[in-house]
C-alpha cells in the first residue's frame, strides 16, 4: 500500500530506505523542539506548552508536505522567524503573544493565497538577492547574539552596551564547554550533532550540580496546552503594528521557503514537487498560529534525510509521526538549561552568515543596503527595523547611481511601507 501511495517504484526507492531517511531527518532536527520552546518562553508562552505546540506544528507540517506534495522535506517551526516572533514582535513591538499568534495565522492565510497562484515567485523575484542574503545573515547575527546572552558570554555593560561575561561562573563555563563540543561534532559531520550537543550539555550541567530539577517530574499537561491552543487574539486587527508584524512574517516565510524548497528539490532532480511543497508549507504557517507557535518553514536539515535516500513523502510522514512521539518528552526537555541551548543558537547563527558570500561587494548600491540590514537587525534587536534600513536605502542608492530600472514598482511600494512604519511613531 505504501509503495503505491507514495509511488516508491517510480522514484527508485523502497519503504525501508524512505523510513530510514525519515528517522535520520527527525534526529537531525528534533533539537528544534527544545530550542523553539525556549525562545517561545521568552515571549511569555510557558515552556511545557511550547514543547507541545512545536512538536504538533512539526508533526502537522511534515505530514502535510508528505501527503500533499509527496515530498521528502520536513517542516518545523523555523529558527530566525521564531526570533522575529519573540524578540521583535512580542518584546520589541509590544504585541501580546496571543495577538502575535493571530498575526502568524493571518500571514499564513496570505502566504497560502499566494502559494496557490504564480504570484509567490513573482513577489520573491522583486526582492534583490543581495537583500535576501542580508536578511538571513542579519537574523543569524541576531540569533548568535541571543545565544551569547543566554550563555552568559556577553552581558549588559556598565559603561558600554555589552561587556564580556564572567568566565569564572559555572553557567558560562558550561556554555563554552558545550559550544566547543558541539562545534567539534559539527565539523566532523557526526549525525545528530546538535541533538548530541544539547544532551551532552545537559549531562554536564547535571554532573556539576547546575541543573534545575524543579518541575522535572511534571507530566505532559494537555489541560495547560489548552490555554495556548487556539488562543489567538484579533484585537490588534485595526492597528498598524499588527499588520507590520503580518507583513514581516510574510516576507521572511516566503524567502526562506522558496529558497530552501527549490534548492533541496533541485538537488535530487525533483523540482516539479516545489509548487505543492510550498503550498503545504504555507498552510502549515496558518496552522502554527492555531497550534500556538511561531511560523513553520522547510527545515535545512531535510538535506540529511535526502542524503540518506529520501525521495518521497514517506520520508516526511515518518519524521512527522516521530514528532508526535516526542511530545511526552516535555518533562525531560524542561530540564535542558540555557547553557545547552545557547551553543546551538550561536552555531546556527554563524551558519546563517554563509549567504553573505553571494552579496556583490563590487557594487556599492547592492552591498551597502545589505550591510545596513546585517548590522541593523542585531544592533536594533529588531528584524523588522533592520530590514527597513536596507529596503529604504536600496532605492535611494539605485536612483543616485542612475540605476532606476533596477527598482520594481512592487519593491518601491514595500520600501514606502517601511518608511511609513518608521514615521508612524512620530505622527
Amino acid at each position: 500500500m505504501l509503495t503505491k501511495r507514495f509511488l516508491l517504484q517510480q522514484h527508485g526507492t523502497t519503504v525501508r530506505t524512505e523510513m530510514t531517511a525519515g528517522v535520520v531527518s527527525f534526529f537531525t532536527v528534533v533539537y528544534i523542539v527544545a530550542v523553539n520552546a525556549s525562545i517561545l518562553a521568552d515571549a511569555g508562552i510557558p515552556y511545557g506548552t511550547g514543547v507541545i505546540a512545536t512538536a504538533l506544528a512539526a508533526c502537522f507540517g511534515s505530514l502535510l508536505v508528505g501527503l500533499w506534495a509527496n515530498s521528502p522535506l520536513v517542516i518545523v517551526p523555523g529558527m530566525g522567524v521564531n526570533a522575529l516572533f519573540s524578540y521583535t514582535v512580542v518584546q520589541g513591538m509590544r504585541l501580546p503573544w496571543p495577538e502575535a499568534l493571530a498575526a502568524v495565522f493571518v500571514s499564513g492565510l496570505i502566504v497560502s493565497a499566494l502559494a496557490f497562484t504564480p504570484l509567490t515567485k513573482q513577489l520573491a523575484a522583486t526582492i534583490p538577492d543581495s537583500l535576501k542574503h542580508a536578511i538571513g545573515a542579519g537574523v543569524g547575527l541576531f540569533l548568535a547574539f541571543i545565544g551569547l546572552q543566554k550563555g552568559g558570554i556577553v552581558v549588559p555593560g556598565s559603561s558600554s552596551i555589552v561587556a564580556l561575561g564572567d568566565f569564572g561562573s559555572a553557567h558560562t563555563l558550561l556554555t563554552l564547554a558545550t559550544l566547543a563540543l558541539t562545534l567539534a561534532l559539527y565539523v566532523r559531520g557526526v549525525p545528530g550533532n546538535l541533538l548530541i550537543g544539547i544532551a551532552a550539555g545537559t549531562g554536564l550541567a547535571a554532573i556539576t550540580g547546575q541543573l534545575d530539577w524543579d518541575g522535572a517530574g511534571t507530566g505532559l499537561s494537555l489541560a495547560a496546552y489548552g490555554s495556548v491552543f487556539g488562543a489567538m487574539s484579533f484585537s490588534g486587527l485595526p492597528y498598524v503594528v499588527f499588520w507590520t508584524a503580518v507583513f514581516s512574517f510574510v516576507l521572511v516565510v516566503l524567502f526562506e521557503n522558496i529558497g530552501l524548497i527549490d534548492a533541496q528539490l533541485r538537488l535530487i532532480g525533483l523540482p516539479e514537487k516545489a509548487a505543492r511543497s510550498l503550498q503545504a508549507g504555507a498552510v502549515s504557517v496558518a496552522a502554527s498560529g492555531i497550534l500556538g507557535t511561531s511560523p513553520t518553514v522547510t527545515a535545512v536539515e531535510s538535506a540529511a534525510g535526502i542524503s540518506a535516500g529520501g525521495r518521497t513523502g514517506l520520508t516526511a510522514v515518518t519524521a512527522g509521526a516521530l514528532f508526535a512521539c516526542a511530545m511526552p518528552l516535555g518533562p525531560v526537555m524542561r530540564l535542558i538549561p540555557d547553557s545547552a541551548i545557547a551553543p546551538v543558537l550561536i552555531l546556527i547563527g554563524g551558519l546563517m552568515l554563509q549567504g553573505m558570500k553571494d552579496i556583490p561587494f563590487d557594487d556599492l548600491s547592492e552591498w551597502l543596503p545589505a550591510f545596513l540590514i546585517v548590522a541593523g537587525i542585531p544592533l536594533t534587536s529588531s528584524i523588522v527595523d533592520g530590514m527597513g534600513f536596507g529596503f529604504v536605502a536600496f532605492p535611494i542608492l539605485k536612483l543616485a547611481a542612475g540605476k532606476r530600472r533596477e527598482i520594481s514598482l512592487v519593491f518601491a511600494v514595500i520600501a514606502a511601507l517601511f518608511v511609513l512604519n518608521f514615521a508612524l511613531p512620530f505622527i
